[in-house]
């Protein structure tokens, strides 16, 4: 690792970024159904263009995946970094939006469309800064890699856990940098910037319920409808249990620090289970507190309700779909017997798709260290935490070859713009200052880090 960062980007490189984050997001890529294609067909040319030899691979038709490689300018043993970005993204409802969707305008300072925040402008600022670089020749003394993937949205099963079980050698790497931090968030009188070493694991489940069917115009207070809508409310009701784990410790020790007295005081009182709900709900901002209390336990959320086929039949089965998102340390066998009671000993429950949390990535290593020291230069008074995924990422599918997982994708949020409001949240969109900011960050820290001394 340099002790200095000497090649910088310029503004053609960050309006580059810019131009491709926008070319990406006039592509079309909902998934369903995907069709990552295209946008894998314009990060191919991109790279092509710098002097790169991409690969497009399709693990099925018009699910497609690109991989480059930067490879080092000399070989002093040193594996691969991996930069990673799905080029999916998820459904949108048009009428919602103030810019259509999937026309990248630019307004009001920001660049609009699905996938600006999740995860196009990764993709479009690996692109860019790779090729620049192979462009300019910039020494290096290890691989850069660059994994473009399908099928994020859905479980990954086209993308990146595809690719780890077929071409696993194309993309196995010492470190893999991808979604999940990088943006920053607003507490207080403090702006902080976050870094995700965590993130939960994943145990999708239809459960069902059974009852007497019968005519429409005889009610029967026992029928599989209502006994469903009774363990969904209880799931409203009670939620599932608080558990802290040590990621989520750090980070809210991390967001005391400098604040306000009464702040720094109530603060820590989120690790206490019997207090943290109570003091969620005196937030001002609901959705920074619906944040907080998905990284303080494993959670349930019904999602998609089947029951019936005619008005004047009362059915015998009902069911919902339910999205399980389960902490680090916790087993899909332990996360089931807690829905279990929850919802009622009468639910049958399927598992229809479960993978493990991500091995939690170390907090002290030569990436995260750099990564600190980049921050340090970049943004002196912002603080960098420690962070737990609510969600899922690829993190699991490429941490399974032997990569350690930071989540990192650089974005600068102006005070007011929340990024839990902007991923998969009506228009979506990216600040053109954050996204350039985005950029330079990117290049200063691939340079910091692969750069020969």
């Amino acid at each position: 690792m340099s002790s200095s960062a000497p090649y910088r980007a310029d503004a053609a490189l960050t309006q580059h970024s810019v131009d491709l984050c926008q070319a990406l997001l006039r592509i079309d890529t909902t998934n369903p159904p995907g069709n990552e294609r295209e946008a894998a067909d314009l990060c191919a040319t991109e790279l092509r263009a710098g002097g790169l030899e991409p690969v497009i691979l399709e693990s099925a038709p018009g699910r497609a995946n690109v991989v480059a490689r930067l490879r080092a300018t000399r070989d002093v043993g040193k594996p691969p970094l991996l930069l990673t970005a799905h080029l999916d993204v998820v459904g949108v409802d048009p009428e919602h939006w103030e810019h259509p969707p999937f026309a990248g305008v630019i307004a009001d300072g920001c660049l609009w469309g699905r996938g600006a925040i999740d995860m196009k402008n990764m993709a479009a600022m690996s692109v860019a800064v790779i090729k620049r670089l192979a462009q300019d020749r910039v020494p290096l003394d290890r691989d850069v890699i660059f994994a473009g993937v399908a099928d994020e949205e859905a479980g990954c099963r086209h993308g990146s856990f595809w690719l780890a079980d077929n071409h696993a050698d194309l993309v196995r790497s010492e470190f893999a940098l991808g979604e999940g931090g990088g943006f920053n968030m607003h507490l207080g009188n403090k702006n902080f910037f976050v870094v995700q070493v965590a993130e939960k694991g994943v145990c999708w489940v239809k459960a069902r319920v059974r009852g007497e069917p019968g005519h429409g115009s005889l009610p029967r207070p026992d029928s599989a409808v209502h006994k469903l809508a009774a363990g969904i409310e209880r799931l409203r009701r009670r939620g599932l249990s608080q558990r802290v784990t040590p990621v989520m410790r750090d980070f809210v020790m991390a967001l005391a620090e400098g604040q306000p007295a009464a702040v720094k005081a109530l603060l820590p009182r989120l690790l206490e289970p019997g207090i943290a709900p109570h003091w969620l709900k005196l937030l001002p901002d609901q959705s920074v507190a619906r944040a907080l209390g998905a990284m303080l336990g494993n959670t349930a959320s019904p999602t998609v309700l089947r029951a019936g086929s005619k008005t004047n039949v009362i059915p015998s089965l009902a069911e919902v779909d339910i999205d399980g998102r389960v902490l680090p340390g916790t087993t899909t066998d332990e996360f089931l017997a807690e829905l279990q009671a929850v919802l009622g000993p009468e639910f049958e429950l399927e598992v229809t798709n479960a993978w493990n949390p991500m091995v939690t990535s170390p907090r002290e290593s030569s990436f995260l260290e750099c990564i600190h020291e980049v921050m340090a230069v970049r943004e002196p008074d912002a603080p960098l935490v420690p962070y737990l995924m609510p969600g899922f990422t690829d993190a699991t599918a490429f941490t399974s070859i032997g990569a350690r997982w930071y989540g990192f994708a650089p974005v600068k949020l102006p005070k007011g713009m929340k990024f839990a409001d902007m991923f998969h949240g009506h228009n979506e969109r990216i600040p053109v200052d954050g996204l350039r900011w985005g950029t330079e960050t990117l290049t200063d820290l691939l340079v910091r880090f692969a750069g020969v001394r």
